[in-house]
């Protein structure tokens, strides 16, 4: 492994800006790209520049080889931008597991059946995290997000988890970018980090109240994804005045615990090649500790353990 890897290896995601070896014109091409929410999303230069905070010389070139190389299209009667045919073909293609994403979904829903709440899978995405999956009960009011909704880490428990999680130099080496870069979530993050270290370590979860709202609370639990080697985030998201704190400690935190067992269970099989077998596998592997009936594909003939992955990534234990 080159030194480079082996930096991006130890450093995990988020902290590129501040690096030498980091081709700024491709992470600034990211970054506008990152301004298109959805698919239906148009802008122009201008609301490029704001949302991402470079100059609008900068995203008009940008935005002029991105759309030759067809990650945009062109709309000359709007004057603005929307994905184009390339990035959709390349997001077509990472959702090739579509039997993992049925099975976490049905998974979400379950747990959104019985709490009145919403319940989220997340990947992160530098200073946010993005819905990868996304369930809520049909009743629930005044919680609204969907899959591929993205949320600042400072707003959400998800977001405070996934700090958490990090061990020390790589969470000081996040706090130092995200200072730089978004410096209004800064303050939030550092101020309940040893707070969110504690419970993480002594309850499994991390509970933030009123962060994304006065009126929302919401509690989260990080697990190591080798897929992504990176923790992804289980959250559930609920009213304030039905959930207080100690609620949340009694009654939604076991079933959270539960299910990111299930998840985790989900996403290491699918890693080690174990994929679930028609509906009544899927229908096994419920939040109440289950187990998931698979059968094997062929493995590669040497694998690390959770906890082995995460020494050499230099990330602590979920």
């Amino acid at each position: 492994m080159g030194r480079r890897s082996e930096r991006l290896c130890k450093r995990g995601q988020g902290d590129i800006a501040g690096e030498g070896d980091v081709i700024q014109v491709v992470s600034r091409a990211f970054d506008v790209l990152r301004c298109f929410e959805g698919a239906d999303t148009r802008l122009g230069n201008l609301e490029i520049s704001n949302r991402c905070g470079l100059p609008r010389s900068t995203v008009s070139r940008l935005t002029h080889t991105l759309t030759r190389m067809g990650q945009l299209v062109y709309l000359p009667r709007d004057q603005k931008y929307r994905i184009g045919p390339s990035a959709v073909a390349m997001s077509t293609a990472m959702m090739r597991g579509l039997q993992l994403r049925n099975l976490i979904r049905a998974r979400l829903q379950e747990v959104a059946d019985q709490i009145p709440g919403t319940v989220g899978f997340l990947i992160p995405d530098r200073f946010h995290l993005v819905y990868f999956e996304y369930a809520r009960a049909a009743h629930t009011l005044g919680l609204h997000s969907t899959t591929g909704s993205r949320i600042a880490m400072s707003r959400s428990a998800g977001g405070h988890a996934y700090l958490a999680a990090l061990q020390p130099e790589a969470a000081n080496a996040f706090l130092t970018e995200i200072e730089r870069e978004e410096p209004e979530q800064a303050p939030v993050l550092r101020e309940r980090l040893e707070a969110s270290r504690t419970m993480l370590r002594e309850r499994g979860y991390v509970i933030s109240c009123g962060v994304f709202s006065p009126h929302v609370n919401g509690v989260a639990v990080p697990m190591w994804s080798p897929q992504y080697q990176t923790h992804v985030v289980v959250n559930i998201g609920l009213l304030g005045a039905m959930y207080d704190e100690q609620r949340i400690h009694d009654e939604v935190a076991p079933a959270l615990l539960r299910l990111k067992d299930v998840i985790d269970a989900l996403v290491q099989n699918a890693e080690s090649g174990l994929v679930a077998v028609g509906q009544g596998a899927a229908k096994r592997a419920r939040p109440d500790g289950k187990s998931l009936q698979a059968t094997r594909r062929p493995a590669p003939s040497h694998s690390l353990t959770m906890s082995d992955t995460r020494r050499r990534q230099g990330q602590a234990p979920a």
